[in-house]
This record gives C-alpha cells, structure tokens and sequence, in this order.
C-alpha cells in the first residue's frame, strides 16, 4: 500500500494558495509547470548550526588535559570552546549566559566541569562529538570563587566567597556534608573575616592535607583527617595565587604589592623568601617600591635543571603605556615576554599529570583578551609555535564577508601556493603541542572558500572545506595607495571612517579569479590572479564623476510622451576626435579641501606586485562641486564581457577594465528615462553640470592637491564608447500593457535629454530619500520580444524595488568595444529593495554568468592563448511568442518570477509584511534550486529563516532561527550552494550553519572526535628508600572522609541539583558516556577489591608465620619434655 505523506500534502496547499493570492497568477496556455518539474521538497530542508569558528569572543577562563591534550576556554556569554589538533573544534553554550570563571578537566576521563558567576556548576560529557551536560548544581546561599579537582580523584573542593569550602561528588553531582568553615580554619589567628577563598590545592606528597588561601593574605594548611589546620601562615599583602613545589615541602604566593613570598610548610612564622622580581631594589637596604599586582604564579621543576617560575603581572607602576607581559624565570635569567593584548591567565604544559613528580614544563599556554599564543620553554628565546587554528579573523575587524561551496578544485592549491610565502618565521620547529581529538571521517568532498573584507583593507581567503577553516593567502589593498599619515596631522572629520581603506563590498569570480573590491572611500579596485612577481611602474587611475541632481518636489502631470527624441549627427569615424568635456577643479573650494585629504590617494611609486592578486585598475570616484562622493551601495564583475558595473545613491557606472575606459555613468532618473514611475523634479541646472548619460570625462579637471592623486591616463579617460551614437529602449510595464517608447540621444550634446518633467502617480508613493542601486546581475538573457537570441545584459535593482536590465553589446576585438549599443529595459516592480536577482533556464535550472577561464596575464604567450577562452552561459533561443528563460527577483518584502522575453509575472510570494529581507539569494541545493532569505520578525527582533522553491515559489522551510540582537549578523550573513551559510556572530567569530536535511545528517560523521582512548601514565616510581622508610606520597580514601556514611548528608537548600539534557538525550547518542562513567565505578570496584586482597594476603601472611611459630614450639616442647632440669 502506498505510503501516504501529509507534508506533501500541505506543501501542495501552500502552492496552491501562493498562486492563487498572487497578483500576476499563472496566465492561460502558459505551460510553466509541466515544462518545469520541481524536485525540492520540505523534507529535503532542516536548519541547524554546524561549526563556530574564530577567537573565543570576551575569553574568561581557561583548562588543559595533560593526557588528552585538549584545551578548553570559557567567555564571559557563558560560551566553551574545546580545541584540539588542528581541524578538531568544538562550541558548546550554557543557556543561562553567565560568565564562565574557572574549567577543571577530569583528566583523561572525558569530563569537564564548568564554574559560571551565576554559582552553578556543570558536567560537559566530553565522550561524545557535540557536548553535552550530564548534571548541574545550583547553589543557592553562597557564591562560588574557586574551585579544585584532585587528580584521579572524584571529589570536587569548592570555596566560597564567605570563606567556607564544600564538597561535591563529580559522579553523582551531590553535594557531602563534609564541610570547612572559615572560622574554624583561622580559629583565633585573625580577629577579622579572612575574606573569599582565593585558592584550594592538596599537597602533592599527602592528599589528606589542604591548602587554603584566603584573599586578605592568610593561608591555611588543613588537615582532612583530623578536621583542623596543622599551619596557619600570614602576610600583609592580599593574595592572588598560590603554587606548590613538586615535594610538598615549600609553596610560594603572588600578591597584590608585586612581591612573590616562599613558605616552608613547617615554618609558618615568616615567609623562607620575600622577592619583588619588576621592583627597584633600593640601596640602602630598604623594602623594594610596590608594583602591579602579580595575578598569577606557576612554579614547576625539572629533572635536570633548575626550577621555572612563571607569572603575569608585578611591572612597576612607572612603566605607564606599557603591555602586559609574561615573566619566566629560570634560574639566575628572567625573561620578560610582552604581549599583544591583556593576558587573561596562562597554563604551563608539563610531562606528566602527576603533581607529586618533577613537572618538566615545556610550554606555556597564554591566553590573552584577543589572542592565544603558546611559548615553547624548551627553546634558547623562548620562541612561540604556529597556531594552526583560525584565531586572527579579527586581526582587523571584519566588514564583509563571502561565502563561496563548490569551487574550481585547482582554486585552493593555487591560493595556499601563493600564501605559503606571506608567512612568518621564527617560530618553534617543535608540533603544535595541543594535539587532542581525531578529524571527521565524512568530510565533504566539495571545495569551500570563505572571502572576509577587513577594516584595514585587507581581504583573506579562507579554506572552508570539510568543516574546518584555515587562512589561504592575505590581500593587502591598502599598498596600492600611499601610505596614511601620523593621526596628528589628520584632520578632524566626519565624512570618511577612521580607516579609509576599510572593505565596503567585493565580487568575485571563481572561475577567472578576478576580484573587485569596493572600498568606504568609494574606490573600487579590480585585481587578477597571477603566479608571477611583477613591478608595476604607475597603477592605472580611473576617476568616476557621479553626481545626482533631482529633487524631491512634485512636478505636474505633463506625459511621457511629450518626451521629444534628440537627433544625431554624424558622428566622426576617429574615436580620438571627440573633445573631451571641460569641468571646474573641483579643489576650488577651500572649505573642502581638509576632508579631501582623508580621502586615499594612489602611490606615486613603483608598486611591487607579490605572486597572487595583482592591481589591475582602480576606480576613483571624486569630488564634484564641493560634495563628496557617495559610498558603493552594489557591485558587480563579470570576466567573460570584461566589465565592472558598480552603483550607489547617484547612479550606475560601468566600466570596462580591459580597456580601462568608462562605459557608462548615468543617473538613477535617467535610466528611467520618461517613464520613470516615481515624481521627481530637477534642480536648477548648475554652471558647466555634468552631461547626462555617462557622457563625461574622467577627468575631474582639478588641480593642485588633486594633482596627486591622478594617472598617467586620467586625462584621456573621457568616454569614447558612446562617442558614436547609440539607442535605448524603454519598455514600461504597466497594469500588464506593454508601451514602448524609443529615444535617440547624440552622444555629444551637452544637454541632458532626461531632465525633463516625468508624469507619475506619487498617491502612494513617500516623500523617500534619494533612490539607490541596491543588486546588480550580469546575464544572457532576452531582455525584449522582438529578441531571438539572448544578449549581455545587466540586471539592475534599486532601493525602491525597481528592476532594470540594460543590454549591453561585447565585440571580440577591442576595436569593436569602442562602439557599443545599450538597451534599457523596464522590467518589474516589487515592494522594498531590490536585494538578488538570477536567471533560470526553461528546465528550471540556475544559468549562472558566461565568464572566461583563468589565464596568468603575465605567463607566456603561449601558455596565455592554450587557456585563455571563454564560456559562455549557455544562452538559451527561443521562436516567437515562447518563452525559454525565467527571472527571479526577491526584494526586502517579496519574490517573483518573470518569464522572458515576454515579462510576464507567473509566480510571487509576499515573504513578509511587518518586516524585511535582510538577505536573499538564489542557491542550487543537490536536488535543485530555491531561493533563501534571512529576515527579520517584528516586533520580537528575531530572525527567520525562509527557502521557497523555484519557480512555483512554494514555502519549504519558515523556521525561527535566532534573537537579532546585533546588526552585525545582518551584515554579514551570506549564503552559499548547497545548503550552506554564514554569519559573524561576535567581533572574533563566524558561525556556520546549514539548511540542507542531507548535511544535518552526516553532521555527526563530519565533526570531529574530542576524546580518544589514551593510557593514563604509570605514577612515578617511589624509590627502595622511600618506599622502605615511607618518604612516598601518602594517599588518601576521600569516600571513607566525604562519603554519605561518614560526612552525611549536605543541607538541601545550600544547593539544587539539575538533571542536565545530556544524562538522558546523551545515551542515545553517546553510549560511550555511560560506558565510561560504568569503567569509572568499575575501577573503583577493583581498586577496593584490589586493596581488600592485599589486606587478605597479609593476614594470610600473618596466619602461615603464626602455624610456623606454633610448630617450631611444639618442636621444641617435644625435645625438651623428658628431660630433667639438670639436664637442660
């Protein structure tokens, strides 16, 4: 029997109902759904997050397996991040988002527990590939300030901010009766409260002894056994830390004046050794000057030297401006290592995890407010290693970014060859010490790239593949102009960023490797990929005037077709000839000038141009009668027509690159020529105003300081392609009539033929502020009925939901590129902007752009011509009256589909009414294409997440995703094909997400693995005279001291006790967890057991020797009983 589906069921619903509310419904005779069969369905969809990358953002506390080799580091959100080899990460979030202040690892158990400021306590289940927490306490009447996990030992010692320190079982999460009151600890040794317990630590030659710290100063050594403290010892200076020395005989403090004070256990009287390692020691014999605190000392010994001490803090408080430093003393040096950020606490890596033996330090992990660096101790210098994880996104901060799957498979060899040579040396030569964890086994076999934009002006390329993330080459944009000045000299303004080389927005082609960059100084700068180093002696400068001049005030009805057509004369056959257009120096205005030089000017120098990306041309947009220009709104590049076509609030500019001219540079008004469907009324035309139509030099005519900043070619760079004369079409859509209208404009008249009253309902239209280029789209397509064949076209769409596609004509040779025809044609109307436009084929198919393979432009001629060709799109024919090819456009608050050439709307969807878009884009999935958007809900300030299919636009996926409390994830969300996407959820962080069921089922496959089985170390070996005459470590039986039987039972209302999600969700998913904790009571079984059976063997022992004594007294008995006492 057939298996029935109520999802298909409702999805069809849903179809039926977006149709038939559409206002452009699905004509009579047309045959779009048979011709097209969709194959997507819901169930090919499923939201979940996949990976985090980047810096833990706000890092707080930190942790190191010795054995597992694994590194865990809390925030202050209430994050974890475990990383181990390179490839190996994980994210993990506590839900109530309270600051993580300390981590304690259950060495080589799988475990972790966690302390946040919210005075809970968590068990991460490390055994399985996504976390999860096995139990949690909550405490309820006192405040958690540190915490202390014994190694191999399951009880946990918590100290409190009243002074009081607790027990609790890491197995069963419970809390034991076991109790140290801080009044019974300095009984009469303090008339007043010793302050929050600041440090717990055993003994490492006897576990029943603890040592309490005391922030005020006072430490106390606490006997477990006998319930009371053996030494109380005292300073002045409040404490921060406390390390123990490997025998358990001294144990040193930091403190608050800089000073490091050496105890010996057994002279509690005074400190052994008072030292203030940054402090000027006065001559006379005096007591140093205080320093900075010393927040944090580690104190380890090695075998066959001397011992190191390490600590961060205690500079001297004259050193003002200076960076945090990290002090490693050893011996008779000391070291002072600075540090690019704040250190936030540091771990010294060590040969064994047993406390109790020579530690044999050979690294240190230092964890800074923005970075991660580790030291290597066993090198002359103290050299840092390699971090091989992606930790410098924010490096500069990010401002853009692009989300790139299945790429060219040669893409990313060629920009890790390129990259490899960026890198710096003088590192370790040692492995990454951090080694932990195994990789994935399901890697995907598709090639991810991730393009980030950065404040600086620098742009990297990331390999994204299989779910890790690893730099591939860095782009430093800001070379090609010279260099900033002091900020002394900077004038004060408002108008360009502190960084004006900051990315605004890029365009990239895969397949050629061209990349345009657009920059917040309004520079667009177009690179190519090449292998070879080359010295460019002058960059090539193109200067772009862009200048809107239209009001906002209403005009009256006066006709389109009032509209009169311009003649054309003859035009000379010498593109040469035609008289460049004379403007005013825009420097004339003094009052501009200091915020003229904020704007980045071109190097004057020759530039020497590193195997990679390489400038190609750079794109100036100037000043223009005193007004700066506005910043790039939306870009666009396309290898195979050679053309870049950028857009902002004044108009459209395209520019072909390879002949390093301006096409066209027109205003958005005048794109509409007479039917421009919003009301606009021109200003007074200013003296000597710009032409209309792109007909403009390049040249801003300026002299002085723009001097400057000009090319060699800046002068010449006037428009010869529209020297000659050239049409637009205008086709205007109106309540479903086609009217078409054909303007004639000579190329070299001053006037501008549009300016022109335009007659247009503004019933409901606002009062809205100057209209912008939101998206644009190279394509073959057929723009118009009358076209057989498709033809280079660029899609425009603006911020008022208007669709725009000019036609554009690209000749083979370059003498044909300097006579071009452009068509415009009106296509469709949406609510809100324009935010992605595609094409689709008849078979329902995306038909990406044509574009030309990749060729090295300085290689050999010969090697050049083998690969440079180009590829076209496909481009689809049709008869007449038939359509072959669909457009798709989304704006901020619908969805439609246009069949062409015949501009009817077939399909819409209203995605939102009370929000918006905030991005969208055309994705091919592996079972088809849809169109997905990530938008907001009002009046929650959350985030949707929405996948309709193509062309029928039928909901697939509607699922709420997350809170939008941050523009930045707006900014910088982006999609990518099959099924993947990516947002900068914090400053330092990119999150990976997926839409896509298959994906979020080898998820588990495809993450790595945290734990590994690994053979705890033998504990060190004793020794014939210590173990004879009992010098060894002395144990402890902690259950027989804080078990049930012995402690009792904890108060209830001191702490509550949560079962965590992953002690039942977990089993399923991670049996290894239970088999674990299953090993874990197992061993202890068998340790009692193995401790009774020495007991037995003794007693054994004990029984055979008093049967040998009795037999030899018998012996001696018989001997002797018949004797007389004389004969004794």
């Amino acid at each position: 029997m057939k298996k029935f589906n109520i999802r298909k069921v409702l999805d069809g619903l849903t179809a039926v109902s977006s149709s038939s509310s559409s206002s452009a419904a699905l004509q009579p005779g047309n045959r779009e759904n048979d011709v097209i069969q969709e194959t997507l369905q819901s169930e090919h969809f499923q939201l979940c997050k996949t990976v985090r990358h980047g810096f833990p953002y706000q890092p707080s506390a930190m942790a190191f397996d010795p054995v597992q080799k694994i590194l865990a580091i809390g925030t202050q959100n209430g994050a974890l991040r475990l990383f181990g080899r390179a490839g190996v990460e994980c994210y993990c979030q506590h839900e109530s988002g309270s600051a993580v202040i300390q981590l304690q690892f259950l060495v080589n158990e799988g475990a972790l527990v966690t302390a946040l400021a919210d005075d809970s306590l968590h068990l991460w289940n490390l055994r399985q590939k996504i976390p999860a927490i096995l139990h949690s306490l909550k405490f309820s009447r006192e405040r958690i300030t540190f915490c202390h996990l014994p190694f191999q030992s399951k009880w946990l010692y918590i100290g409190t901010e009243r002074g009081n320190i607790h027990i609790v079982n890491v197995e069963s999460f419970s809390l034991s009766g076991y109790v140290i009151m801080w009044n019974k600890a300095i009984e009469l040794s303090s008339k007043t409260h010793p302050g929050p317990v600041v440090h717990i630590s055993d003994n490492p030659m006897d576990e029943g002894k603890l040592l309490i710290g005391f922030e005020c100063g006072f430490v106390v050594l606490w006997d477990l056994k006998s319930k009371k403290a053996d030494y109380r010892y005292s300073y002045d200076e409040a404490i921060h830390s406390v390390a123990w020395h490997h025998e358990g005989k001294l144990f040193v403090c930091s403190h608050s004046d800089g000073t490091l004070t050496t105890w010996n256990v057994r002279s509690p009287a005074k400190p052994a050794q008072i030292i203030t390692p940054h402090g000027k020691q006065p001559k006379d014999g005096k007591k140093p000057e205080p320093c900075k605190p010393i927040l944090k000392v580690e104190y380890k010994t090695a075998r066959a030297g001397e011992p190191f001490m390490i600590l961060s803090g205690g500079l001297s408080y004259d050193t003002v401006g200076r960076r945090a430093c990290l002090t490693v003393m050893h011996g008779k040096s000391t070291a002072v290592l600075e540090m690019d950020y704040p250190i936030v606490d540091f771990l010294a890596l060590c040969e064994t995890p047993y406390p109790n033996d020579y530690q044999e330090p050979y690294a240190v992990v230092v964890l800074l407010e923005k970075d991660l660096v580790v030291i290597d101790l066993a090198q002359p210098g103290y050299p840092s290693f390699e971090n091989p994880y992606p930790l410098t996104i924010h490096e500069s901060p990010v401002t853009c970014c692009e989300y790139f799957a299945d790429c060219p498979a040669e893409l990313i060899p060629a920009l890790y060859s390129v990259g490899s040579r960026q890198k710096r040396q003088g590192y370790s030569k040692k492995k990454w010490p951090i080694s932990g964890g195994n990789w994935g086994q399901g890697a995907q076999s598709y090639p991810e790239i991730i393009i980030t934009g950065h404040a600086d002006g620098s742009v990297k390329f990331w390999d994204a593949s299989a779910l890790m993330l690893q730099v591939l080459y860095k782009l430093k944009t800001a070379k090609v102009f010279e260099k900033a000045r002091n900020k002394e000299e900077k004038p004060s303004t408002d108008i360009v960023d502190e960084d004006p080389f900051a990315i605004q927005s890029l365009a990239w082609c895969p397949e050629s490797r061209l990349l345009c960059v657009a920059g917040v100084s309004a520079h667009v700068i177009v690179y190519r990929f090449s292998k070879q180093e080359i010295t460019t002696e002058e960059v090539q400068l193109l200067e772009v005037r862009m200048q809107c001049e239209l009001n906002e005030v209403d005009s009256p009805d006066v006709g389109g077709d009032q509209a009169s057509a311009v003649t054309t004369p003859g035009a000379s056959s010498s593109p040469q000839s035609s008289v460049p257009q004379t403007h005013p120096s825009t420097s004339s205005n003094n009052s501009s000038d200091g915020l003229r030089d904020n704007v980045p000017c071109l190097r004057n120098t020759p530039l020497k141009q590193s195997p990679g990306y390489q400038v190609e041309l750079v794109i100036q947009l100037v000043w223009v009668s005193g007004e700066p220009p506005q910043q790039i709104t939306s870009l666009a590049v396309n290898s195979a027509y050679g053309l870049v076509a950028f857009g902002n609030g004044n108009g459209l500019a395209v520019v072909d690159y390879l002949q390093k001219t301006l096409l066209l540079n027109m205003g958005t008004a005048e794109l509409y020529g007479s039917s421009d469907p919003h009301q606009r009324q021109p200003r007074s035309p200013r003296k000597a105003r710009q032409p209309s139509g792109g007909l403009c030099d390049g040249n801003d005519g300026s002299a002085g300081s723009e001097d400057r900043c000009k090319s060699p070619t800046s002068g010449n760079c006037y428009l010869l392609y529209f020297s000659f004369s050239y049409f637009i079409c205008i086709i205007v859509v109106k309540h479903h009539s086609l009217a078409l209208q054909i303007y004639t404009i000579n190329a070299n008249a001053r006037d501008n033929s549009f300016s022109r009253s335009r007659s247009s309902s503004v019933a409901s239209i606002d009062k809205e502020s100057r209209e912008v280029i939101s998206s644009l789209h190279f394509c073959d397509c057929l723009s118009r009925k009358c076209e057989v064949t498709a033809v280079a076209s660029l899609w425009l769409g603006t911020s008022v939901g208007t669709m725009l596609a000019i036609s554009l004509s690209v000749p083979s040779t370059p003498e044909l590129r300097l006579q071009q025809s452009v068509g415009i044609s009106f296509l469709v109307r949406l609510k809100g902007g324009i935010m992605r436009m595609a094409l689709m084929d008849s078979t329902g198919s995306l038909q990406p752009p044509a574009y030309e393979c990749w060729y090295d432009l300085n290689a050999p001629e010969e090697e050049k011509e083998r690969t440079r060709r180009r590829r076209p799109a496909s481009p689809p024919s049709t008869q007449e009256n038939q359509d072959s090819h669909y457009a798709v456009v989304c704006s901020e608050k619908q969805a439609k589909v246009v069949a062409m050439p015949s501009q009817n709307c077939v399909f819409e969807h209203n995605i939102t009414e009370n929000s918006f878009v905030l991005r969208a884009d055309v994705v091919v999935m592996p079972a088809g294409i849809c169109i997905a958007c990530f938008c907001t809900v009002n009046p929650s300030y959350s985030a949707s997440f929405l996948c309709a299919s193509l062309p029928s636009l039928r909901p697939l996926l509607d699922v709420n995703y997350l809170p939008l409390t941050d523009m930045r994830i707006a900014r910088t969300f982006c999609f990518s094909n099959l099924g993947q996407a990516l947002y900068l959820t914090s400053p330092t962080e990119i999150q990976r997400l997926t839409y896509s069921q298959e994906t979020c089922d080898n998820l588990q496959e495809m993450l790595g693995e945290l734990f590994t089985p690994v053979e705890t170390p033998e504990a060190p070996n004793r020794g014939f005279f210590k173990g004879l005459f009992g010098g060894g470590a002395q144990s402890l039986d902690r259950e027989d001291l804080f078990g049930e039987l012995a402690a009792g039972k904890a108060s209830r209302s001191l702490a509550q006790h949560i079962p965590g999600p992953g002690s039942m969700e977990g089993m399923k998913g991670a049996a290894s967890g239970v088999v674990g904790e299953l090993a874990r009571a197992r061993i202890a079984l068998d340790e009692r057991g193995q401790k009774l059976g020495e007991l037995e063997e003794r007693t054994a022992a004990m029984m055979a020797s008093a049967d040998s004594f009795s037999k030899h007294a018998h012996d001696v008995m018989l001997k002797y009983k018949d004797k007389k006492w004389y004969q004794l």
